[in-house]
């Protein structure tokens, strides 16, 4: 199984393939790799010491940041993820960051931004459109009505909890009009708002 892949200079890392949405624009629809893996389809969930060991072997040596990132939202493994980013703040000194679609408190039932600061430095959360119907829509998230609000919460909470947040939109799924809209609830949250580049 393929668990650490590279994206430019970070290592990414492929917890699950669980997620509570099914996002009308994601990768896996159509793709099975992203950067320079092979196939990011896992046969079953790593344990913790197998993440380490994935890390391990893998050459971490000049890399700029470690991404909790694979085809699956991270926080669905979240026990994996603490105890992972845990070793990984004591042995690599290399930042950490969190790809998330934002809705982990719901997921896990509790907020859960308190557990993530003590070793995520950056948490990047989805924000995909300021609309909350319309961001149903895109996300087809299964919690419903309460995915757009949760995940609203979850970043403002992640910002009081002392971490980096950043929230992004996709370039090709909103107008310039909304995405104004978008840089206004960032500032109103205290994140900051960045448009990633749509990848077919």
């Amino acid at each position: 199984m393929e668990l650490v892949y590279r994206v430019g200079n970070s290592l990414y890392l492929n917890l699950t393939n669980r997620c509570s949405c099914a996002c009308t624009f994601c990768l896996r629809q159509d793709n099975d790799t992203v950067g320079e893996s092979q196939s990011l389809w896992l046969e079953r969930e790593p344990t913790a010491q197998e993440m380490i060991e994935a890390i391990k072997a893998a050459d971490t040596d000049g890399r700029s940041e470690m991404v909790f990132c694979g085809f699956g939202e991270p926080t669905c493994a979240l026990d994996v993820l603490l105890e992972t980013a845990a070793w990984m703040k004591n042995n690599l000194g290399l930042p950490i960051r969190l790809n998330t679609n934002g809705q982990g408190n719901l997921i896990n039932g509790r907020d859960i931004s308190s557990d993530l600061a003590k070793y995520v430095d950056t948490v990047s959360v989805s924000l995909n459109d300021p609309d909350p119907v319309r961001y149903q829509q895109l996300v087809r998230s299964k919690f419903g009505d309460q995915a757009f609000p949760g995940m609203l919460t979850f970043a403002e909470n992640c910002v009081k909890a002392g971490m980096n947040v950043v929230m992004t939109t996709v370039d090709t799924t909103i107008s310039h009009e909304d995405e104004d809209k978008c840089r206004q609830i960032c500032s109103r949250i205290g994140a900051s708002y960045r448009i990633r580049e749509w990848i077919a």
